[in-house]
C-alpha cells in the first residue's frame, strides 16, 4: 500500500483535481470565452425587413382559442381546423394515445389521448423539398393561449408573402412532449418509443429547423431562449446567434436560463452571474431531459429551440407585434438556408447569449479529472508487475503483514463484477415490474411504489456481501483487490470519457464525485470514515445535491423536506423520460455507473 498512499503522489493527484475544477470555473470569466458570431453566410449576409403588423389581432385570436378550449375542456380541434383553413393552409390532424408505465403524478395521468393539428403553407418559389416548423403546445389551463394566437397570426401574414422557398408547418400539439413525440414519429415514419398514433395524411419537405413558442401572458418583459434537448443535445450555435442578433436589432430584452445579460464581467458579481448561468446550463444538460418541445427535434438532426416569454422584469415590456416581427425575421433568414445548419458549433456552453465556450475550451477541465484515473491505473499496473510470485509481505499500519498467495483467482475478481451488474439490472428493471405487487402490499400509489422500490434496491446494494470475492473462494488476496481496482479504474475512465463526449455536463458532474473515491479508496483506509465518504459521493447523493444546487441557482431555494420531495419527483421523472422519450440518463446510472461504484464499495471492504 505504500505506493498508493505516497504523499507526493497524492498531492499531485489533488492538484490535478483542483486544476480541473478551477479550469471549469474559469470558463465563466469573459476574457477566457469567445464572442458569438454568425457562421452561416446564407443567414448572415442578407438584409431582412420585418413588417408583421397584427399583434393585437393575434392576442384576440388567442383569447378566442382560450374560450373554445375552455368550452370543450381540451384541444378545440374543430375550431383550429376551420381557423387554419380560413388562413389558406392545408390542414391535417393526427390522433394519438400513449399509456404511461406508471401514472405521472405531476399531471395526474396514466393514459394520454390527444390530437395534434397542423397546417402547411406550401412554398410558392421552390420544389417543396424542405420545410420549417413553428409549433405552440396546447397546454392545460390558461397557459400558452397567446402563443397559439400569435402562431395563427403569423400563418395569416406569411400566407400573403411570396418569398418563401421552404414549406412552413404550423403545429399545435396537445399534451406537450407526448404530442410532439407522436407527431415527429409520424412525420419520419418511425416508432422508437411504442406510442400509438395515426399516420400523417399531409407532409412537407425535409425539416431544416424548428422553433417552439411558449407565451403565457399578454405582457411579456423578455424572451428566454431554451436550448437543452434530449440526452443533452444542443442545436447548432447559429440558431442561438440568430435569435440574439434579432433581439439586438429589434430591441427586445433577451435572456438565457432566465438571467439577463450583464456587461460588468470584471466585477465579482458579474463573474458570479455568468458562472451561475453556465452552471444552470450544465445541470439542465446533465439531466438528459428535453426542456421544451424543441428537445425532441434534435434526435432527428433538426436544429430547434424554444422561445419562452417571461414576465418578471417589470421595467421592460415587449408587445406581441414585436415578438411577431422577431419570429418573422428569424424565419426569413432560415428560409435563405441552402443546406442544413452545420458551420457553427454543436458542443458548447453559454455563460451569456453574447459569449460561448467551445468544446476545445471545456474538455481540458474533464481531461484533468480523467487523467487521475489513468495515473492511478498505471500505478497499480506497475505494482502488479513488480510483485514477486508466491507470497507478498508488506507494511500496513506500521505492522509487518504477510499477505499469502499473491495471484488472485479469476472468480475472486469476476464475482464482484457480475454481482454488481446484476444489482444494476435489478435497479433498472424491478421498479416498474414490481409496482403492482408493491401497491397491493403497501399503502402507496404506483408512482411512489416505483420510486421507493428504486431507492430500496439502490440501498440494498450497500448490504450486498461486502466481500463478494469470498462468495466462491475463501479469503481474498492483497493482489486481488489491486486487480479489481485496476479493472474498476479503467472501466470508470472509459464510462466517463464516453459520457462526456455525448453529454459533457453529465460526464463532468459524475467525474467530480466519483474520481476522488476511485483514486484513493483501498481496503487499508479507515472503514467507517471511508464508507461515509463513499455514500456521500455516490451517484444517488450526487443527484440529491444537484437538486438543491439547481434550486439555489434559480433563486428559488427549498427546505430539506421540499428538496427531498423534489428529489423523489426527479427520480420518477427520469424513469418516465426514459420510457416515453428514450432518455439515456437512467439506464446509464443504473446499468453502468452504479455497478462501477459498487465495485469500489467492494474494494473498501475487501479482506
Amino acid at each position: 500500500p505504500c505506493h498508493l498512499q505516497d504523499p507526493a503522489s497524492i498531492s499531485h493527484l489533488v492538484m490535478c483535481y483542483l486544476a480541473g475544477v478551477a479550469w471549469f470555473m474559469g470558463l465563466a470569466f469573459e476574457p477566457f470565452t469567445l464572442r458569438t458570431y454568425m457562421s452561416e453566410n446564407a443567414m448572415g449576409s442578407t438584409m431582412v425587413e420585418e413588417r408583421f403588423p397584427a399583434g393585437e389581432r393575434a392576442l384576440a385570436t388567442g383569447r378566442e382559442f382560450a374560450a373554445h378550449k375552455k368550452k370543450v375542456g381540451g384541444m378545440p380541434v374543430d375550431w383550429l381546423v376551420k381557423t387554419m383553413q380560413s388562413r389558406g393552409l392545408e390542414v391535417f390532424t393526427q390522433s394519438f394515445t400513449r399509456k404511461l408505465p406508471f401514472p405521472d403524478e405531476n399531471k395526474e395521468r396514466y393514459m394520454v389521448r390527444g390530437t395534434n393539428v397542423y397546417g402547411i403553407l406550401r412554398a410558392p418559389r421552390a420544389p417543396r423539398t424542405e420545410a420549417l416548423v413553428l409549433s405552440a403546445p396546447c397546454s392545460e389551463g390558461n397557459n400558452n393561449n397567446q402563443a397559439v394566437g400569435l402562431l395563427l397570426g403569423l400563418a395569416q401574414y406569411f400566407r400573403s408573402q411570396i418569398h418563401w422557398a421552404k414549406d412552413i408547418i404550423f403545429l399545435v400539439n396537445e399534451h406537450d412532449l407526448i404530442g410532439m413525440q407522436a407527431w415527429l414519429e409520424g412525420y419520419h415514419h418511425t416508432n422508437t418509443t411504442g406510442g400509438d398514433w395515426s399516420p400523417l395524411q399531409g407532409r412537407g419537405g425535409s425539416i431544416q429547423a424548428a422553433l417552439s413558442l411558449e407565451l403565457s401572458s399578454d405582457v411579456i418583459t423578455s424572451l428566454d431562449l431554451v436550448l437543452e434537448g434530449l440526452n443533452g443535445q444542443l442545436p447548432n450555435l447559429d440558431l442561438a446567434n440568430l435569435f440574439y442578433a434579432f433581439c439586438q436589432k429589434i430591441g427586445v430584452l433577451c435572456t438565457i436560463q432566465g438571467k439577463l445579460q450583464r456587461n460588468d464581467w470584471d466585477t465579482t458579481s458579474g463573474y458570479s452571474h455568468a458562472a451561475q448561468t453556465m452552471m444552470l446550463m450544465v445541470l439542465k444538460q446533465a439531466s438528459g431531459r428535453p426542456w421544451g418541445d424543441h428537445g425532441l427535434f434534435l434526435r432527428y438532426h433538426i436544429e430547434a429551440a424554444s422561445i419562452r416569454g417571461i414576465n418578471s422584469f417589470r421595467q421592460y415590456k415587449t408587445d406581441t407585434t414585436t415578438i411577431g416581427r422577431l419570429l418573422e425575421g428569424m424565419y426569413r433568414k432560415l428560409n435563405n438556408l441552402l443546406e442544413r445548419l452545420h458551420q457553427s458549433y454543436f458542443f458548447y456552453l453559454m455563460p451569456s447569449l453574447s459569449r460561448f465556450v467551445s468544446i476545445g475550451y471545456y474538455m481540458p477541465a474533464f481531461g484533468l479529472l480523467a487523467v487521475i484515473l489513468l495515473l492511478r491505473a498505471l500505478d497499480l499496473w506497475v505494482q502488479l508487475g513488480a510483485s514477486p510470485p508466491g507470497t507478498e509481505d508488506g507494511v500496513a499500519g506500521g505492522v509487518q503483514v504477510s499477505y499469502g498467495p499473491s495471484s488472485p483467482g479469476v472468480l475472486s475478481i469476476l464475482t464482484p463484477v457480475v454481482i454488481s451488474h446484476m444489482t444494476g439490472v435489478a435497479l433498472y428493471t424491478l421498479p416498474i415490474l414490481s409496482q403492482e405487487m408493491a401497491v397491493q402490499h403497501f399503502p402507496v400509489s404506483e408512482t411512489e411504489a416505483v420510486v421507493l422500490t428504486a431507492i430500496a434496491i439502490y440501498t440494498a446494494g450497500l448490504a450486498l456481501p461486502h466481500n463478494t470475492h469470498r462468495l466462491l473462494q475463501g479469503e481474498g488476496t492483497e493482489e486481488g483487490w489491486r486487480v479489481l481496482k485496476l479493472v474498476a479504474l479503467l472501466y470508470l475512465a472509459v464510462l466517463l470519457g464516453c459520457t462526456a463526449l455525448i453529454n459533457f455536463s453529465l460526464g463532468f458532474i459524475l467525474a467530480l464525485s466519483l474520481v476522488p473515491i476511485a483514486a484513493f479508496i483501498t481496503p487499508h483506509t479507515p472503514k467507517a470514515l471511508s464508507a461515509a465518504i463513499m455514500v456521500l459521493l455516490s451517484p444517488g447523493c450526487t443527484l440529491l445535491y444537484c437538486v438543491f444546487v439547481f434550486q439555489e441557482l434559480q433563486e428559488t431555494p427549498v427546505s430539506l423536506q421540499d428538496g427531498w420531495m423534489l428529489f423523489l419527483s426527479v427520480i420518477s421523472q427520469g424513469i418516465l423520460d426514459h420510457a416515453l422519450y428514450g432518455s439515456l440518463v437512467y439506464p446509464l446510472l443504473a446499468l453502468l455507473i452504479y455497478p462501477c461504484w459498487l465495485l469500489l464499495w467492494n474494494i473498501l471492504f475487501w479482506k
